[in-house]
């Protein structure tokens, strides 16, 4: 299936055209000094910076609960923290799951360890419930408003000698949100968009980037199937697979790994052209991960021994790797990324293969040289062309081959944090971020534990 990539732009310049009449009133107004909106990795930890530098802080979010792709995705593994023998992410992020692991378990991976081309050791295996409820818990503490159920809906500028300006004390912006049917205002001077499809940035004028192909997603379920892998007759299962496939009763990627993978570890589907960029593209996503699991569940149920299988666990939502990206004062490159480039605005740390998953099994996978740790500018947060606006996490200004490096939760995290702290000094300053002191950037993430290159 081809990504309705026409049909999104045009629903999503559609809703941006809307306008709040007579009609359309807000039930309430807030002032704040920034809005985040998404708590996912990236949207809690700017939040939380944010809101522990000093400032007002509103984080906004669709769903029901922080964490996104890492709780209701189910991708409760984040990583990675370390790289060659060296931790290069730390502060809210490495708080956050510090304080999972020690209420819901789980254990950190050895820092000495040099996983080579086996990333995924470095990656750490939390309780999603702790993970969760744990990030909840900082932005509270921090003093961080939670609005669950809501999303923007239209972003307009308030110019500064204006009375809106003089009313709202200073504000930069007015967001008009939807929350389960009713529209609410927002009043703040600084935005950050943590949507990792850009929606928030599309609102405010921001260009977004983005290709005609999109990575899979993967709807992340486990099934008790009852079968001992190293005793069925594996030849006939892949022959029964490969007939399902071509009567169309199983799509090849149902199996994320392989027939023969799926029978040693019954879990995962990918969920072909996967689109988190609209309520409607989520819910087609979300209905054909659920149908893929159910497929398989059905499909082992013919096998032998797999008669009484069953669901054990399915996330909540299909996890998406890639929507759109916003185009920012910087964008950076696969070179960039893997030559680990290091700019004077750099303020945090990525560390992961480019990672470009593909249907039948192939991932454009290309491992950083020892020594490459690739690093994060603050050119690369900030929107072309719109001021008091940043962004964070995996829509950051960034090519799509670098981008598969970047989406990954630590890094998200570093970014996150780096936005919130460069909103936060952009409004001490009283400049854009754009114009913001980066050396005052830098010394306020050092001040909360973030490893600034």
């Amino acid at each position: 299936m081809k990504r309705p990539f026409l049909a999104v732009l045009l629903v999503l310049g559609a809703l941006a055209g809307l306008r709040a009449d007579d009609t359309f009133t807000p039930i309430d107004t807030a002032d704040c000094d920034v809005v985040v909106v998404g708590a996912g990795t990236a949207g809690v930890c700017a939040a939380v910076q944010a809101a522990r530098a000093g400032m007002e802080t509103i984080l906004i979010e669709s769903g029901f609960q922080p964490g996104g792709n890492a709780t209701t995705g189910g991708v409760h593994f984040p990583g990675c923290f370390h790289a060659w023998q060296k931790q290069i992410i730390a502060g809210i992020g490495w708080e956050w799951v510090l304080g999972a692991i020690d209420l819901g378990g789980g254990t950190l991976p050895d820092p000495m360890l040099v996983p080579g081309k086996q990333h995924w050791r470095h990656q750490i295996a939390l309780n999603g419930a702790a993970y969760s409820a744990f990030g909840e818990e900082l932005c509270l503490k921090a003093g961080v408003r939670l609005r669950y159920f809501e999303s923007p809906y239209k972003v307009e500028a308030v110019p500064e000698d204006s009375d809106l300006a003089g009313e709202h004390e200073g504000a930069r912006w007015r967001m008009v949100s939807i929350s389960q049917g009713e529209p609410r205002e927002i009043f703040c001077r600084c935005l950050i968009d943590c949507t990792g499809n850009g929606r928030l940035s599309y609102l405010a004028g921001a260009r977004l980037d983005h290709e005609e192909a999109t990575q899979p997603g993967s709807l992340l379920y486990r099934i008790n199937t009852g079968i001992d892998p190293d005793k069925i007759d594996m030849e006939l299962v892949k022959k029964r697979f490969d007939e399902a496939v071509a009567s169309g009763r199983l799509l090849k990627e149902d199996a994320q790994y392989g027939i023969e993978g799926f029978i040693r570890q019954p879990v995962n589907s990918y969920v072909a052209a996967a689109d988190s960029s609209t309520g409607q593209t989520r819910t087609d996503t979300d209905i054909r991960g659920r149908q893929a699991m159910l497929r398989m569940l059905r499909f082992v149920r013919t096998l032998p021994g797999g008669e009484n299988a069953t669901i054990a666990e399915m996330s909540a939502e299909t996890g998406v790797r890639e929507s759109y990206r916003v185009h920012c004062l910087y964008t950076i490159t696969a070179d960039d990324y893997t030559a680990g480039k290091v700019w004077d605005d750099s303020l945090a740390y990525g560390f992961y293969p480019i990672d470009l998953h593909r249907l039948g099994r192939w991932i454009d996978q290309r491992h950083l040289d020892e020594g490459v740790v690739p690093t994060i500018p603050l050119r690369a947060l900030i929107p072309e062309g719109v001021d008091y606006l940043l962004v964070a996490g995996r829509c950051l200004g960034s090519d799509r081959l670098a981008n598969s490096g970047l989406r990954v939760q630590a890094t998200c995290m570093a970014t996150g944090q780096a936005a919130g702290a460069a909103a936060a000094e952009a409004i001490r300053q009283k400049v854009s971020p754009a114009q913001v002191d980066v050396e005052k950037v830098k010394a306020l993430l050092r001040e909360h534990g973030a490893i600034v290159p």
